[in-house]
C-alpha cells in the first residue's frame, strides 16, 4: 500500500467549504492508501473529537496519522483579515515544507492538498519526491456590471485589487513558477486555472466539491409548494442580488394563485444581509421570502429535502453547496462561468450566460417560471441532475481519481509521460 505525505492547511470535519473539502479528501485518499496528514494545530480538536465519535470508521483512522504544525502564538498574533492571512498561509507552506524535510518521514508521494489556491505556491518538492499540487483554483473577477452598479465603488475596487494580486503571483513569482514545473501533477478545480497557471502538461482538471453519497435519495415528488432555496454568505461574490432579482421576476409572472405556491428561502448570513432584506421589500415579495440564519448540517438536510430547485447564481470559482443541493436531486439554476456552471451538467438548460445585467434576471427568471409550470421540463433536469451527481459530485469520484493521480506521477516520474485530462467533459 502507497504512503501519501499530506499537507492540509484547512480540516474539520464539522465546517462546510474549505474545512469539509479538506477533510472529506483525506477520507478519500485513505480509502486506498496510508496518510500522514500535516495540518495547523488550530484544526487538532476537532479531528480528534470525531474520530473518537465515529467507530464506523475505525478501519479509514487506521490509515491516517496527523501532524500538527504551526508557528509560535506569538507570532501569528497579526493574522487578522483576508490579505494578513493569505501572507501567514504562504509563509506556513515555506515553513512546512523544511520542517517536513528535518523530520524526514517516509512517503512515495507528497501532495499539497489545500488551501485550493492557485496564486500562493507549495514548496514540498523539496522533499525530492513525487508532488502532487492541488486541488487548486480561484474566483475569477466579477464582471464589473454585476458589481459596481450594485454594491458600489468600494467593493468593486476591493474586487479588482484582489484580481490584480492574483495576476502578480501568476506572472511574478518565482516561487509559484518553481512549483508549477517541479509538480508532477497539478490537479486543477476548473478551467480557468490551466489559462492562468499556462498549463500544456502535467495536470487535469477535475472538481474540487462533492456531497456524501447517503444524502442523494431516490427522485421524489416534492409537495404543491415550489420551494426555491439558495446558501451561502451573503457578500457581492454570490450574487444574492440575482437571486433576489430572480425571483421577484418569476413571481410577478405567476398567476395569483401559482404565486401562493412560489417561496424563496435564503439561507445564509454575512454583511450584505440589510441590503438584501431591503432589495426584497423594494421588489414586493417579502411574502414570498424567508431569511434564515446558517444551520446545523442536519436541519439544512431537512431543508435541501423539501426544495424543488436550488437557484445559486454565483460568480466564484466552485460551489460547494452545488454538490449538497444535487445530491437531493435539486436543479441548479446558475451562472454559465468556471464554477456553477462547470459544476452542471453541460445538457442541462439551466446554465444562463452573462450578458447585460436586466437580461440576465430575466434569464433567470424564465428558467424558475419553466421548472414551476412545465412538469416534462423539470423533470428532464432532475435526470441530469441524477446523473451528474452519481458520475461527478460524490466523494466517492474524488477517492478513485486520487488513486489513479498517484499510480500516474509515480509512473510519471519513470518514464516522463505528458499528461492532460479534463474530467468534466
Amino acid at each position: 500500500m502507497k504512503k501519501i505525505l499530506l499537507t492540509a492547511y484547512a480540516v474539520n470535519p464539522y465546517k462546510g467549504s474549505e474545512d469539509a473539502m479538506g477533510w472529506n479528501m483525506i477520507l478519500q485518499v485513505a480509502r486506498y492508501q496510508e496518510a500522514i496528514v500535516v495540518t495547523r494545530k488550530n484544526n487538532r480538536a476537532a479531528i480528534e473529537q470525531y474520530m473518537a465519535e465515529h467507530d464506523e470508521l475505525k478501519s479509514l483512522f487506521s490509515r491516517l496519522s496527523f501532524l500538527f504544525f504551526d508557528w509560535p502564538e506569538w507570532t501569528i498574533s497579526w493574522k487578522k483579515g483576508p490579505v494578513l492571512s493569505m501572507l501567514y498561509y504562504y509563509g506556513w507552506q515555506f515553513t512546512v515544507a523544511f520542517w517536513l524535510k528535518w523530520k524526514n518521514y517516509p512517503a512515495d508521494v507528497v501532495h499539497n492538498l489545500n488551501f485550493h489556491n492557485d496564486w500562493t505556491p507549495s514548496f514540498l518538492w523539496i522533499l525530492g519526491k513525487p508532488m502532487v499540487w492541488g486541488h487548486v483554483g480561484h474566483h475569477p473577477k466579477t464582471p464589473k456590471a454585476y458589481i459596481l452598479p450594485v454594491y458600489g465603488k468600494a467593493a468593486y475596487l476591493k474586487d479588482r485589487a484582489l484580481w490584480v494580486l492574483k495576476n502578480c503571483f501568476w506572472y511574478l513569482d518565482p516561487f509559484l513558477y518553481l512549483c508549477k514545473v517541479k509538480a508532477d501533477m497539478i490537479i486543477c478545480m476548473n478551467s480557468e486555472v490551466v489559462k492562468h497557471l499556462r498549463l500544456k502538461e502535467k495536470f487535469i482538471i477535475h472538481p474540487s466539491v462533492a456531497a456524501e453519497q447517503d444524502q442523494a435519495p431516490a427522485l421524489s415528488t416534492k409537495n404543491e409548494c415550489f420551494q426555491v432555496i439558495s446558501v451561502g454568505r451573503f457578500v457581492p461574490l454570490k450574487g444574492f442580488d440575482l437571486t433576489i432579482r430572480s425571483f421577484a421576476a418569476c413571481y410577478k409572472r405567476l398567476s395569483p394563485v401559482d404565486r401562493k405556491k412560489a417561496k424563496l428561502t435564503l439561507i445564509g448570513t454575512g454583511p450584505l444581509k440589510k441590503m438584501l432584506q431591503e432589495l426584497v421589500i423594494a421588489e414586493e415579495i417579502a411574502q414570498a421570502v424567508t431569511f434564515i440564519e446558517w444551520l446545523p448540517r442536519e436541519n439544512l438536510k431537512e431543508i435541501y429535502a423539501s426544495a424543488s430547485v436550488f437557484l445559486f447564481p454565483s460568480h466564484e470559482g466552485a460551489g460547494m453547496v452545488v454538490p449538497e443541493a444535487m445530491s437531493y436531486g435539486l436543479p441548479v439554476v446558475c451562472l454559465q462561468n468556471c464554477g456553477p456552471g462547470e459544476l452542471v451538467s453541460a445538457a442541462s438548460n439551466l446554465i444562463v450566460p452573462y450578458g447585460d445585467y436586466s437580461e440576465t434576471v430575466q434569464m433567470l427568471a424564465g428558467k424558475l417560471t419553466s421548472l414551476m409550470t412545465n412538469r416534462a421540463y423539470m423533470t428532464t433536469e432532475k435526470q441530469l441532475v441524477q446523473e451528474r451527481y452519481e458520475s461527478l459530485l460524490n466523494w466517492n469520484v474524488r477517492g478513485e481519481m486520487l488513486k489513479n493521480v498517484y499510480s500516474e506521477v509515480l509512473k510519471t516520474k519513470i518514464v516522463n509521460l505528458k499528461t492532460y485530462r479534463n474530467e468534466y467533459a
